[in-house]
């Protein structure tokens, strides 16, 4: 009799057990249904929402509101022009939301690129108003933030002369050469970056900056003084 009671009280647990996984896969089919609603949050200076929307649509297409995986949907948002970071929450019954976060540009990168505020390029995608303009800088692959904290160096070092740095560029080579005001090229070199930068700041504020208008470019790689080339002459002028 005791056996009897026994096999009964398994017979009940395993169907107890089959009743729960039955019940818990039917309350599964309920709630993983169709994703019907995607709405989107943030702070966007640049980018609409209508061309983030076109961009995430096709990231839940066909995908349901439990089953899709929302770190797999996240990574792949990250790689939409524009946004640093993203993050993916589900709303009941049947929605997802994505709080965006946008890039922030500094500067314009190599041409077909823009730099982040780390020195990362990334792709402009539809935005060229960028509500002030930026400036132009250039490098080998790899270079940015090396770039972007030489700009910043430049910029503190020319504040006092009243003076833009409208483009920068670091040769392959390792050479600098910048341009200031949208006019006039200032050649750097490779070597004693400082004390040339020295001799630009001091040749500028004694004679220099009042001919800006006339002035090509100002070479400095030489031990001493500067070397100008003006506009409309083929000679170079040294000046200690």
């Amino acid at each position: 009799m005791k056996e009897a009671g026994l096999r009964g009280a398994l017979l009940g647990l395993i169907l107890l057990v089959v009743l729960l996984g039955a019940g818990g896969r039917t309350l599964w089919l309920w709630l993983d249904r169709p994703i019907e609603r995607v709405s989107i949050g943030g702070d966007l200076d640049y980018v609409s929402a209508t061309y983030l929307q076109r961009n995430l649509a096709p990231l839940v297409s066909g995908e349901t509101w439990l089953s899709i995986d929302l770190d797999e949907v996240r990574d792949k948002a990250r790689d939409i022009d524009w946004l640093s970071e993203v993050k993916v929450s589900r709303e009941w019954p049947d929605a997802l939301r994505f709080e965006l976060f946008e890039q922030a540009p500094v500067a314009h990168w190599n041409d077909d690129k823009l730099l982040n505020t780390h020195g990362e390029p990334f792709s402009p995608g539809p935005v060229d108003d960028f509500g002030e303009p930026l400036p132009d800088l250039a490098g080998p692959k790899g270079s940015g933030p090396e770039v972007l904290a030489y700009l910043d160096s430049l910029l503190r070092r020319l504040k006092t002369l009243d003076l833009r740095v409208t483009q920068l560029r670091l040769e392959d080579r390792g050479a600098w050469r910048f341009q200031v005001n949208d006019s006039v090229w200032v050649i750097l070199g490779r070597a004693d970056l400082e004390s040339r930068l020295a001799r630009f700041t001091a040749a500028w504020q004694r004679q220099l900056g009042t001919q800006a208008s006339q002035i090509r470019y100002i070479d400095l790689r030489y031990p001493n003084g500067v070397s100008v080339a003006w506009h409309g002459q083929t000679e170079i002028d040294a000046t200690e």
